[in-house]
C-alpha cells in the first residue's frame, strides 16, 4: 500500500467520522426541540435548544441587569425578569444582538393600560405590533419594505415571536387554557415591522412621539386585526382617503360606541397624500371626520346607539375614531402597488403614544 493510499484512506475515515458527529449532533437537536414540545415550551412551531452558555451570550447584549423585572401581568401576580426574556429570544431564533429590541418592546408594551389590564387573555386575541425606528433597522435587517408584515425575515419573525413566547412560557397564558380568544389571530406568532423611513414623505413615528430624529426606538400597541386597502385606481387623495375612512368606519370594527383604528401606509398612498399637501396630522383629522355611520347604519347592524353617550356621537349618528391623536399612522412596505393596511388597535382606553429608546450594550440610548 502506497502512502498515498493510505492518507486517502485516513481522510475517508476522518470524513465518516465528521458525518458521523453531525448525524448525532442533529439526533440530539432533534430530542431537544421534542422535549420542548413535551413541555409546552412551544407557540406549536420548533424553538432553538438554548443552553446556559447562550443565555450569557444573550445578556452580554444589554446593559440592564438580569434580575431586572421587565414585563408584569400584575392581575396573575407575574413577572418577567431580563434573564426569562433572554432565555425566550434566544428559543425564538433571535441573535444575541436583537435582545435590546425585545427589551424596548416590552417597555413599549407595559406602556399599554391594556396590556397590563388583562389583554393578553382578551376574547379578542389580540396581538402585539411592535415598530421599529431608527438606523438599527438596517443594522439588524429589519424588513421595513416589500412583505413587510409576512414572513421571510428573521429579525423582524423572532423579535415579535420571542414577546410571545413571554406571554407563553413566563406568564402561563396558553390558548384553551388562561387565554380565552375566540378565535384567535394569526399575528400573535409575530408582528414586528420596521418603519420605511427613507422612503416616507413625513417624520418618523419615533420622532413625532418625542424622541430625536435618528433614534433607535421601538413603539407598540395591542392590534384585533389588519385589513387592506387596495387602491391604485385613482391620483385623487382625497378619493384614497374616502376609501381608507369606508374601511375604518366599518360596523363589524364598532363594539358598542368604541371602535379604534390605525394605518400602515404603503409607500405609494402616503407619498400621494403628502404630495396633496397632507401632513400626517391632516390624514388623522381627516379620517377622525370622515369615518362615520349613521344610526340607520348602526341599527341594521344590531349596534343602536340608542341611549348612549360618547365623544363621537351626535344627532347624526358614530365618528367611530373620534381622536385623531388615536389613529397611529406608520409608512412601511414597497412601492410596487398601491395597497395600505388599517389596523384595529385594542382597547377602549387609547395606546399610549409613547416611543421607547433601544439601549445597547455599549451603555445609553442608541441613536
Amino acid at each position: 500500500m502506497t502512502a498515498l493510499h493510505e492518507d486517502a484512506l485516513k481522510e475517508d475515515a476522518l470524513k465518516e467520522d465528521a458525518l458521523k458527529e453531525d448525524t448525532e449532533r442533529l439526533h440530539y437537536a432533534r430530542a431537544a426541540i421534542e422535549h420542548a414540545y413535551a413541555q409546552g415550551w412551544t407557540d406549536g412551531l420548533p424553538v432553538v435548544p438554548v443552553t446556559a452558555e447562550v443565555v450569557e451570550e444573550f445578556l452580554a447584549a444589554t446593559p440592564r441587569p438580569r434580575d431586572e423585572v421587565v414585563a408584569a401581568v400584575p392581575h396573575l401576580g407575574r413577572e418577567c425578569t431580563v434573564e426569562q426574556a433572554a432565555v425566550n429570544a434566544a428559543m425564538a431564533g433571535c441573535r444575541p444582538e436583537y435582545l435590546p429590541v425585545v427589551l424596548a418592546a416590552w417597555d413599549a408594551l407595559m406602556n399599554q393600560r391594556v396590556v397590563t389590564g388583562g389583554g393578553w387573555q382578551s376574547t379578542s386575541g389580540p396581538a402585539p405590533l411592535i415598530i421599529v425606528n431608527g438606523p438599527i433597522r438596517a443594522e439588524l435587517s429589519i424588513n421595513s419594505g416589500g412583505g413587510v408584515l409576512g414572513p421571510g425575515f428573521r429579525a423582524n419573525a423572532t423579535i415579535a415571536r420571542a414577546v410571545g413566547l413571554v406571554v407563553r412560557n413566563v406568564f402561563g397564558i396558553r390558548p384553551q387554557e388562561l387565554e380565552q380568544s375566540t378565535q384567535g389571530l394569526p399575528g400573535r406568532f409575530t408582528l414586528c415591522i420596521g418603519e420605511n423611513e427613507d422612503e416616507s414623505p413625513w417624520e418618523p413615528l419615533a420622532t413625532e412621539l418625542g424622541l430625536a430624529p435618528g433614534t433607535d426606538a421601538v413603539s407598540a400597541l395591542l392590534l384585533r386585526t389588519c385589513e387592506f386597502i387596495d387602491n391604485r385606481h385613482t391620483s385623487d387623495p382625497e378619493q384614497v382617503l374616502w376609501d381608507i375612512a369606508d374601511t375604518v368606519a366599518r360596523t363589524g370594527a364598532a363594539i358598542g360606541r368604541h371602535s379604534s383604528a390605525g394605518l400602515v401606509l404603503g409607500v405609494e398612498h402616503a407619498q400621494l397624500l403628502a404630495d396633496g399637501g397632507f401632513s400626517k396630522a391632516d390624514v388623522q383629522r381627516w379620517i377622525s371626520e370622515h369615518a362615520f355611520r349613521t344610526h340607520t347604519e348602526m341599527q341594521l347592524a344590531g349596534k343602536s346607539l340608542a341611549g348612549q353617550e360618547g365623544p363621537g356621537i351626535d344627532e347624526h349618528g358614530l365618528h367611530v375614531v373620534p381622536d385623531p391623536d388615536q389613529i397611529p399612522i406608520v409608512v412601511a412596505g414597497a412601492r410596487n402597488a398601491a395597497m395600505s393596511m388599517v389596523v384595529r388597535p385594542f382597547g377602549f382606553g387609547g395606546w399610549s403614544r409613547t416611543a421607547h429608546p433601544i439601549r445597547p450594550a455599549t451603555g445609553g440610548v442608541s441613536t
